[in-house]
């Protein structure tokens, strides 16, 4: 027999739990978790589920940084900016938000990422399954 759940009620309850554990994290360490998303061009469900990400961000305590780059931004110019964050103490992860356009290659970007640095492509064919409940 089918269960239904209460998505917003389990999402919230995450989050609480997420919000906790970030305050605590501050207190005894003094780091604050810290997320870049990118979006390159300008698909309005990429814009839209970047703008959640970053309001998730901000309720559990993370500090967010989003990047919101041109169509035309080259391969080497995502690289150098996933460079950049790479090197940046206050980043611990960075999210991709597909698609990209054509002419970046998305596994070349991964590839430009080091060791120990989380980085996510997220599609929003990915957002949809997961529901986009949590960060």
């Amino acid at each position: 027999m089918a269960h239904i759940i209460d998505g917003k009620a389990i999402s919230a309850a995450v989050r609480g739990e997420i919000k906790e554990n970030t305050q605590k994290l501050i207190a005894e360490t003094g780091v604050q978790p810290g997320l870049a998303v990118i979006i390159v061009g300008t698909d309005p469900a990429s814009q839209v589920y970047v703008r959640n990400k970053r309001r998730a961000c901000e309720e559990v305590g993370f500090y967010s940084e989003a990047y919101e780059l041109p169509e035309e931004t080259t391969q080497e110019e995502l690289e150098a900016l996933v460079d950049k964050l790479n090197a940046d103490p206050a980043i611990h992860g960075i999210l991709c938000q597909l698609p990209l356009p054509k002419h970046i290659t998305e596994k070349k970007v991964l590839e430009a990422n080091p060791e120990g640095m989380v980085m996510s492509f997220l599609s929003n064919h990915d957002m949809d399954r997961i529901g986009g409940a949590f960060i």
